[in-house]
């Protein structure tokens, strides 16, 4: 498994936990930095390599685990999760 599937699983489903309390940054080409957050609330399934989140228009976008640069606690400003080609964000 995946080791960042496990840090999703986590963050959206454990209920010990709150998805609100976490930002997820992910590549996005086009966005300033090439870089988009979203809140780990939008989630709405974990694949084994991938992520899907609700967008604006209420549709599910699909993330590939690779994309993602880092997700933060957002109460404590902690990174959770940080990717090893992106450890300078």
């Amino acid at each position: 498994m995946h080791p960042l599937r496990n840090v999703f699983n986590k963050v959206t489903w454990d209920t010990r936990e709150r998805a609100g309390n976490y930002a997820i940054y992910f590549i996005h080409r086009g966005a300033p930095g090439d870089t988009r957050q979203i809140n780990a609330s939008l989630i709405t399934k974990v694949g084994p390599s991938w992520f899907t989140y609700a967008n604006a228009e209420s549709e599910e976008t699909l993330i590939p685990f690779h994309r993602v640069r880092k997700i933060v606690n957002t109460k404590t400003g902690e990174s959770i999760w940080i990717s090893r080609t992106h450890k300078t964000d």
